[in-house]
């Protein structure tokens, strides 16, 4: 079983895969656009899985998870690329944390900083990333870390691709 929220979920492509893999699951999916969450909750309803994703309109910066679906806490909670299009992202990070139950954890996935990639290809995918309003968050791995030492998280954080991306767990002590 267990309950996972995505912070950020978009169209809701996401909760779709993550729920056809763990059918036992229960999915909740927040995002400010309405545009976005009448997207996913077509495809929600296309793909047969209403009964166990629910969608919610919210700011990740200032989420009320309890308020939205009448939970605090969630087994797992994460973030895919989303961070680096949501300007208050320190304070969604905060809050994504703050939804992590005990023995839980926050997962995100988003671009990194490029470091080890061609300097010219680097400027070029910079540039078209600012077109979408992304921009790579260089301080995230220190501000997971600060949270980490706070709250006596354990984080794992890797930059895969030469650094295209970067992953990060943070998991919540029992």
């Amino acid at each position: 079983g267990g309950s996972v929220l995505e912070i950020g979920c978009g169209t809701g492509r996401n909760l779709i895969q993550a729920a056809d893999r763990y059918p036992s699951a229960r999915f909740f999916g927040v995002d400010v656009s309405a545009a976005m969450l009448e997207t996913a909750g077509a495809s929600v309803a296309r793909a047969g899985l209403a009964h166990c994703i629910t969608l919610a309109q919210g700011d990740a910066a200032r989420l009320d998870t309890q308020t939205l679906f009448g939970m605090r806490s969630f087994d797992r909670v994460f973030i895919s690329y989303a961070l680096s299009m949501i300007p208050p992202w320190r304070e969604a990070l905060a809050c994504a944390f703050d939804a992590v139950a005990p023995g839980g954890a926050l997962h995100i996935v988003d671009f990194g900083e490029q470091s080890r990639l061609p300097s010219a290809f680097r400027r070029g995918l910079r540039a078209w990333l600012r077109r979408f309003s992304v921009e790579p968050r260089a301080e995230l791995e220190a501000e997971l870390r600060r949270l980490a030492d706070e709250t006596g998280a354990d984080l794992t954080f890797a930059r895969p691709f030469r650094d295209y991306a970067c992953s990060a767990v943070l998991r919540r002590p029992v």
